[in-house]
């Protein structure tokens, strides 16, 4: 492909997320207590601000699996809380062209209700009827590896059940965008092959995904293109092996493995 014909391939594709000079700023006290109105005035410790995200723009379009890599305390949850509408930016501003839907560990289940509850009120949140849920409820139940515990109630599964079961239910529609943050972390080989290769279904029905992972191998299996964050500055954005490479030279690793 000529480089003109390049141009024109990216002037045709759709973009989906906007993301346009994005900071993200926290205001805490030292103690690491977060400021609030009940506690800003009366207070005689130090307030700090932490600028999480700084000044990042990038747009992602239809059908991109966007892999968000950085060390810990990189900005990279800040900013997909920001891609989905759950943290206001300080600055800058984020577009998208239908609601994300988050998924990550933190995801909300009702721990006294069964797993097949639980399937239940997700299912309906989602949008389907409790037909269609009760229809699809074995299919989650069978991907999530949890045919015999599915009747238990949420508080007695592992934390890599109940993040099994999140996955399940959230990637059993396909989603405009959807953001998933370390929620494969948890899940065993055969789990992170069966999950990734859902993603890529998604991928190729249009739909969009970003992908939050401490997993190099799990990011180069899935995604098309890799954002790389460090310090909450936007450090590189492009071919998943090339931003990878880097990465991994930056962190001292020698693997694409890990």
């Amino acid at each position: 492909m000529t480089t003109n014909d390049q141009a024109v391939a990216a002037e045709t594709r759709q973009p989906v997320v906007v993301v346009d000079g994005v900071d993200i700023i926290y205001k805490v006290y030292a103690s690491g207590k977060r400021a609030n109105k009940w506690n800003a005035g009366g207070s005689k410790q130090t307030l700090r601000e932490v600028h999480a995200v700084k000044n990042v723009s990038f747009t992602v379009y239809q059908g991109e699996t966007i892999g968000i890599i950085g060390t810990n305390g990189s900005g990279k949850s800040s900013l997909l809380r920001s891609v989905a509408g759950l943290t206001q930016p300080t600055n800058g501003a984020v577009y998208a062209s239908a609601r994300p839907v988050l998924l990550g560990v933190g995801a909300v289940l009702m721990p006294s209700l069964s797993g097949e509850k639980n399937i239940m009120l997700g299912g309906l949140a989602m949008g389907y009827s409790k037909k269609e849920t009760a229809e699809l409820a074995p299919a989650i139940t069978e991907f999530a590896g949890l045919e015999e515990f599915i009747d238990l109630p949420m508080r007695t599964y592992s934390s890599g059940m109940s993040a099994r079961l999140r996955f399940a239910i959230a990637a059993s529609r396909n989603h405009d965008i959807l953001i998933i943050d370390e929620a494969l972390s948890v899940g065993d080989q055969q789990f992170r092959k069966r999950s990734e290769a859902r993603m890529r279904e998604m991928r190729d029905t249009a739909g969009t995904v970003f992908l939050v992972s401490h997993s190099i191998k799990s990011i180069l299996d899935t995604c098309s293109r890799v954002i790389w964050l460090e310090k909450g500055v936007l450090k590189m954005d492009g071919d998943p092996l090339e931003v990878c490479k880097a990465y991994n030279r930056y962190t001292g690793v020698t693997s694409t493995e890990d």
